[in-house]
């Protein structure tokens, strides 16, 4: 099974602050080890590094062409 077969997609483009960040806070309580969260979202998610910095998750930030951020998440080893 590759990466991409233990990505779960999680766009919350659109939704009104805070719930963008409470579905993804839900989406991380239950992540599988070796799994990772790819969210989609159409600003960028400042408060959402420090929550992920803290709590033994890593991520990479990417702008895609469409100008939306796309976050992918996973635990830290």
């Amino acid at each position: 099974m590759d990466n991409a077969d233990r990505d779960i997609l999680l766009d919350v483009c659109g939704l009104a602050p805070p719930e963008p960040l409470e579905r993804v806070l839900d989406a991380l309580a239950v992540l599988a080890p070796g799994h990772r969260l790819r969210m989609l979202i159409d600003r960028e998610p400042h408060p959402l590094y420090g929550i992920l910095d803290l709590n033994g998750f890593r991520y990479q930030a990417t702008v895609r062409p469409d100008y939306r951020y796309e976050i992918l998440i996973w635990h830290k080893p």
